[in-house]
């Protein structure tokens, strides 16, 4: 048993069980190994929870990054649904997600914002509308996998339309896009709060 192979079966288990079940007890009976000896690999169930946010973003973390000649709108928006296809691969992986701080990922993101700042992009907007987006994504992603798991869900009222979450996804991207390229059209009269 190596630490890989602990993310590895505790990503199965929360496919598996959910967030609110993953257990170190639980995992350690999954590996057939006594509960102690997990401890090894982590310290604490906080630093394998960090290992499982890690792993389960690899998909995303591994994502082409934006090409110097390539358009910061498309791109801006590519990452975003890239980053939202990543969370929804995991039952509740917006949620072990949340909270999280990407270690490994810190050069990415700066590669990332140098793109959009040598696209004409101010820096302290490129750093909010960063920001914003994630934070939309994580947040559009926790109300859908909320309802997936809700028991109720489908049982709404005959005059209540289900949402349709990708299309509430793509307008809010939208408008944050729509927001960052005014920044990016007039850059000495944008500021951000």
């Amino acid at each position: 048993m190596n630490r890989e192979t602990v993310v590895t079966e505790a990503l199965v288990l929360l496919d598996e069980v959910g967030l609110e079940t993953v257990s170190t007890r639980r995992l350690a009976k999954r590996l057939g190994v006594e509960q102690p000896s997990l401890y090894y690999h982590f310290k604490t169930k906080k630093d394998l929870l960090a290992a499982m946010a890690e792993a389960a973003m690899a998909p995303h973390a591994t994502a082409p990054l934006p090409q110097p000649e390539g358009d910061w709108r498309t791109w801006f928006l590519d990452n975003s649904r890239s980053f939202r296809r990543t969370l929804l691969m995991r039952r509740d992986g917006a949620r072990l997600h949340a909270g999280s701080t990407p270690t490994g990922d810190l050069d990415r993101i700066r590669r990332k914002m140098a793109f959009l700042v040598a696209s004409g992009v101010p820096e302290q907007q490129a750093q909010m509308a960063m920001l914003a987006a994630s934070r939309f994504t994580v947040g559009c992603v926790l109300e859908e996998q909320a309802e997936a798991d809700a028991p109720d869900s489908a049982n709404l009222p005959d005059d209540v339309p289900a949402l349709d979450h990708e299309e509430a996804f793509e307008a809010g991207l939208a408008l944050i896009l729509g927001g960052l390229e005014q920044h990016a059209a007039a850059p000495d009269t944008a500021t951000c709060p």
